[in-house]
């Protein structure tokens, strides 16, 4: 095995370490780390597992050191360039240079303003440093932190679960369940990652969810709940509000009286500018959560909420469940799609997506997981 072989496996290894941390870590990184002798065997792993405890190379040199075993020569993995400022925990460049380590190699740089520099650190106090081994897998694993961090936004997943026509419910109105019991287990494993969920006032209306974490067994927080509601006319009796929090998007313009009512049940109204439609400003909204710290939102619908994103280009990562089911039936007598919104007259400027995996099977169904050709 080449030294290149070598270092992309073991980069390989740091992000599945990161990736098999449980839960939602952010507003941090997912991040692995794999410290190895000269000889390349491994001697030490590490993960980040979320705000407040250990960074990955801490933690594997730490898991190092309880072994009695020393970093001096090795070289040490890392998915992301160790960190060098102080913030809940101390910086991890010093700590990787004072370990005596010979070389790190890094898999791609830290975003986020002020948190850079450990490469340069690292460089200064003697230790060989090799950048961007595997970037393109790094950055893709924390896409969502990479995009908050560049952008100041989250990273928005619109997902659906639909017919293998489109649809989301039958001509009636009937959607429970498209979709099999471990695509639906595996949306909520989805709720439990990302920051937050974002539905319109519509699905609020038809199907009162509580947008809650349902896991057995699992102890991670409720995303922040996020209702689309343009003139805040949805009940307060409705389940979303059954705790205090909940975010409801809607325009400066909106009734006092209304805005009194949720606030009266815990509900958190955003005030945001109208579009030239009328509508709330998505961007003003994308802003609004960035500034929040929210990194990433899960959008469950409907379709004309789906179709909004797509129109304001903030859907950076599509989720759609296919069903092994056809519903059919003629324009204006069948269900609703997925996706809303005026529609296209030319192919040519049909929203276009490209692969971010493979599709998997999930049970009976299939999941897409795409990004847009912007």
């Amino acid at each position: 095995m080449t030294q290149a072989e070598r270092d992309a496996a073991h980069l390989a290894r740091c992000l599945e370490l990161a990736a098999q941390v449980p839960g939602r870590i952010s507003p941090n990184p997912r991040v692995g780390c794999v410290i190895t002798d000269r000889r390349g065997r491994v001697l030490a792993e590490g993960a980040h597992r979320g705000p407040g405890t250990a960074h990955a190379e801490v933690a594997a040199l730490e898991a190092l050191r309880q072994k009695g075993r020393s970093a001096r020569g090795a070289t040490l993995y890392v998915n992301l360039e160790p960190c060098a400022h102080h913030g809940r925990t101390p910086p991890c460049a010093p700590a990787v240079a004072a370990s005596g380590v010979a070389r790190v190699v890094i898999g791609a740089l830290d975003p986020v303003a002020g948190h850079g520099g450990g490469a340069r650190q690292l460089r200064r106090a003697g230790v060989r440093v090799d950048v961007g081994v595997a970037a393109d897998a790094c950055r893709l694993l924390n896409r969502a932190f990479y995009g908050w961090a560049e952008r100041g936004r989250p990273y928005f997943v619109l997902k659906a679960a639909m017919t293998l026509d489109g649809k989301i419910a039958t001509a009636t109105g009937q959607s429970r369940w498209i979709s099999g019991a471990p695509a639906r287990e595996l949306g909520h494993r989805w709720r439990g990652e990302l920051d937050a969920i974002a539905v319109g006032r519509g699905t609020v209306e038809a199907d009162d969810p509580q947008l809650t974490l349902r896991l057995p067994g699992a102890r991670i927080a409720d995303p922040v709940r996020i209702l689309l509601d343009s003139h805040a006319a949805v009940s307060p009796r409705a389940r979303v509000f059954a705790t205090p929090g909940a975010l409801v998007a809607c325009l400066r313009s909106a009734a006092p009286r209304r805005l009194a009512a949720l606030r009266a049940v815990g509900a958190v109204p955003l005030l945001l500018p109208a579009d030239r439609r009328g509508r709330i400003s998505l961007p003003a909204l994308a802003r609004a959560l960035g500034a929040r710290g929210v990194t990433s939102v899960l959008v469950e619908g409907g379709a004309e909420v789906h179709a909004s994103f797509l129109a304001a280009r903030l859907a950076d990562e599509l989720r759609l469940v296919v069903a092994p089911l056809a519903l059919g039936g003629q324009p204006g007598r069948s269900g609703p799609s997925w996706l809303g919104g005026r529609g296209v007259t030319q192919l040519a400027r049909a929203p276009r997506f490209a692969p971010l995996a493979p599709p998997a099977v999930v049970g009976d169904d299939v999941l897409l997981t795409l990004r847009p050709l912007w």
